[in-house]
């Protein structure tokens, strides 16, 4: 091997505007780059301690089990439903989108009983269709997307806790996209689980998952209780009912790792835990209320800069997440050159869309770090200047102006 085939890494100088990953903030890529410390160090049990304190209040919850899954968003979402669901269990998807099928896609390798209700992409669910649902599947558990960035929609979550509630429904919401930049109550809204990632509105990188378990949820959890040989005593006992189907993603056994017991499970990723420490630190420094809120600015002033530029924005607005928005992409308009273009002359990306909406839809996103007012200016005269070199029409400059009156009108209030 000629190992000067290998030059150091040097990423090329991005400016990430689609749906996710973004620019992780630079305080949490010098917060990943300290040094290592064993995983029994009492000042790494310490930090994994503060971890767990500091993502109960971006989760807004008093749950114990607050803590990460090493692995993606993906890997909180699989922990929660291969350690929930047992096999031949009922579970209730409504699918508004690519990440909802993701959801069945898990549960039936789970050895679920998956049922789904569906909307056109571009729409949400009232609680009267989940209600009607649960009424009607009797499900154990109710799986939902919050924020689906296929379509850029936000399910209303609010009052589906209480509905969970009367039909003794275990309540979960993979919160992956909306975490962060849009209102999530977890304890208010009467959630069992809700499982995260870092790569969108938390401002790190992709690579770990906080989650939060309510009480019932953990208890649905230890009742499946198995300790792996090897590490187990006589004084461990097994659950009453059927082990959990994976042992990586066994959150009893995580939760005893990260519990006063430290049970040896896996060896935990510090370095991610120091990216996430950071992350849920600087949100609860800004105030969780005042980066909802600047989310919705820059989200809003984006929106108004793409109507101005001529253009027409996807699905519901009423209920568009803060921090990505779909645009439809002009007829006559090559959806994958634009990006190209977008790339490699402004080193901007954006993203398109999946399943139906695949070349039908940019996603444009403002999120983390990069939700910013120079952000989101940069990237609309960025679009705007690759749309005329396409040869569609635009009013020159409007887009920005009506981006700077949006943010004119919100400081005067």
């Amino acid at each position: 091997m000629d190992i000067t085939q290998f030059p150091q890494l040097n990423p090329p100088s991005r400016l990430l505007m689609g749906p996710g990953p973004i620019n992780a903030d630079p305080r949490v890529l010098r917060a990943m780059s300290s040094q290592l410390i064993g995983q029994y160090d009492p000042a790494m049990t310490h930090y994994m301690n503060e971890v767990m304190a500091l993502y109960r209040g971006v989760f807004r919850t008093e749950n114990r089990w607050t803590m990460l899954v090493d692995g993606t968003s993906r890997a909180g979402i699989e922990a929660i439903l291969v350690s929930a669901i047992r096999p031949g269990d009922k579970v209730l998807v409504p699918v508004f989108g690519r990440f909802g099928h993701l959801l069945c896609e898990i549960a039936r390798r789970c050895r679920a009983e998956v049922h789904t209700i569906e909307v056109p992409w571009g729409e949400v669910f009232t609680p009267d269709q989940v209600e009607d649902a649960i009424k009607r599947i009797r499900p154990r558990l109710l799986l939902t997307v919050q924020g689906d960035t296929s379509t850029t929609m936000l399910q209303p979550l609010a009052e589906l806790g209480d509905i969970c509630r009367r039909y003794d429904v275990l309540f979960y919401t993979d919160a992956t996209a909306s975490l962060g930049g849009n209102p999530l109550e977890t304890d208010a809204w009467g959630l069992d689980a809700v499982s995260a990632g870092m790569q969108k509105c938390l401002g790190g990188p992709s690579g770990t998952s906080p989650i939060t378990l309510s009480a019932r949820m953990e208890e649905a959890i230890r009742r499946r209780k198995c300790v792996e040989e090897g590490i187990r005593t006589d004084a461990h006992r097994d659950g009453d009912e059927e082990m959990i189907y994976s042992n990586y993603f066994d959150l009893g056994m995580v939760m005893d790792y990260w519990g006063p017991e430290r049970l040896n499970h896996h060896t935990e990723a510090t370095t991610a835990l120091f990216g996430a420490r950071e992350c849920a630190r600087l949100i609860l420094q800004e105030g969780l209320d005042n980066g909802i809120a600047r989310h919705k600015l820059h989200g809003d002033a984006l929106v108004k800069g793409i109507q101005a530029m001529g253009l027409e924005t996807f699905g519901d607005l009423k209920h568009k997440m803060n921090n990505v928005l779909g645009v439809v992409i002009p007829q006559g308009i090559n959806g994958d050159q634009s990006r190209k273009l977008m790339l490699e002359d402004f080193g901007i990306e954006i993203g398109t869309s999946f399943g139906p909406l695949h070349g039908k839809v940019w996603r444009i996103g403002t999120m983390g770090y990069n939700a910013r007012k120079d952000c989101v200016m940069t990237t609309l005269s960025a679009l705007e200047s690759v749309l005329n070199y396409l040869k569609f029409p635009t009013t020159q400059g409007a887009a920005m102006q009506a981006a700077w009156d949006h943010y004119r009108s919100e400081s005067a209030q």
